[in-house]
């Protein structure tokens, strides 16, 4: 079965129930909540109004093989923008020492004024503010190559300078997250299967405004050089996770997370539900395979940007009488 069939047949399932109670699953706590203990809470008539829908997750594995589209990078405009970092920081140093110097004059009286201290103090503002300006824009466009110790990172640099190495950035086309990093990287060129290293995802998107991550290509046949554009097929472990649809899914501060309906008292008509703490995976389908609940557990896979709206807060019925 397609992964997206099985993604609306579990949504169609969970529709002809609004409150979908588990058999066997008696924990009326969010297992690894990793949110705060801030519930929302509904009626069987606030349930149906705004349309919450429960299902549980279904079990599935990831493909092995995710295509991408490589473009081979200039490795001058990486030494650039590491002079112009190293420039900027130089220069941030002199004028900070300078600064020293002349709030230490001013202090004894000794030959500086207060206009030589503010106009050192501007300075070394300018300075600071350069050199902070190049070291994001290099995270930006290099993260992971920056985040490398310097010894590796140097290595890298001087590999690829010499041509010995190719930096290479692979787009996943419709794409804008990537979950779990993929293991392997293999490039098609002219047919010819070579490999390459993976050292994490580019923060900046590119031009199709997709997930990019940065490979690293040793020993890369002759003429493939900047530039060059081929085909890229992303190779990840075996997963074994739970399936959600993205409807399920939000996004904070402290990551990915679910809503999770809470078993309710005998007679009960109100509804708890508690956000839970999800590991995003890969995508899968039309949704996404994740870590951090339970198949047994009844997710809102519909309606739950209502109940983020209504978090920390419930909702009290209005009496009869109103």
């Amino acid at each position: 079965m397609r992964p997206w069939i099985a993604v609306a047949l579990f949504i169609a399932f969970g529709a002809t129930s609004s409150a979908i109670i588990a058999a066997g699953d008696d924990d009326d706590k969010p297992a690894a909540a990793g949110k705060p203990a801030t519930q929302a809470t509904l009626s069987d008539k606030q349930k149906q109004a705004v349309g919450i829908i429960v299902a549980r997750p279904i079990a599935a594995k990831t493909p092995e093989r995710v295509d991408a589209l490589g473009l081979v990078l200039d490795a001058t405009t990486l030494l650039s923008e590491m002079g112009e970092a190293t420039a900027a920081a130089a220069a941030e140093h002199a004028a900070s020492a300078e600064l020293s110097r002349v709030r230490a004059l001013f202090n004894a009286g000794a030959g500086a004024s207060l206009k030589m201290l503010e106009a050192a103090q501007a300075e070394q503002t300018k300075a600071q503010a350069g050199a902070e300006l190049s070291t994001a824009r290099l995270a930006l466009h290099w993260g992971p190559l920056i985040a490398l110790p310097p010894g590796p990172r140097q290595r890298v640099l001087d590999a690829a300078m010499s041509g010995h190495e190719l930096l290479v950035r692979a787009d996943l086309p419709g794409r804008h997250s990537l979950g779990a990093l993929p293991g392997k990287a293999l490039l098609d060129v002219d047919g010819i299967q070579v490999p390459g290293l993976i050292l994490g995802t580019l923060r900046q998107s590119s031009e199709s405004q997709s997930v990019g991550l940065l490979l690293e290509i040793r020993g890369a046949p002759a003429g493939l050089g900047p530039g060059a554009r081929v085909p890229v097929t992303l190779l990840t472990a075996q997963r074994s996770g739970l399936l959600l649809p993205r409807e399920a899914l939000l996004y904070d501060e402290s990551g990915a997370y679910v809503y999770k309906q809470l078993n309710g008292k005998a007679g009960d008509d109100q509804t708890r539900y508690a956000p839970v703490k999800v590991t995003l995976l890969v995508p899968f389908g039309d949704g996404w395979l994740v870590d951090g609940v339970d198949d047994d557990d009844n997710i809102v896979v519909r309606g739950a940007g209502v109940l983020w709206s209504l978090q920390g807060v419930g909702v009290a019925a209005p009496d009869d009488d109103d």
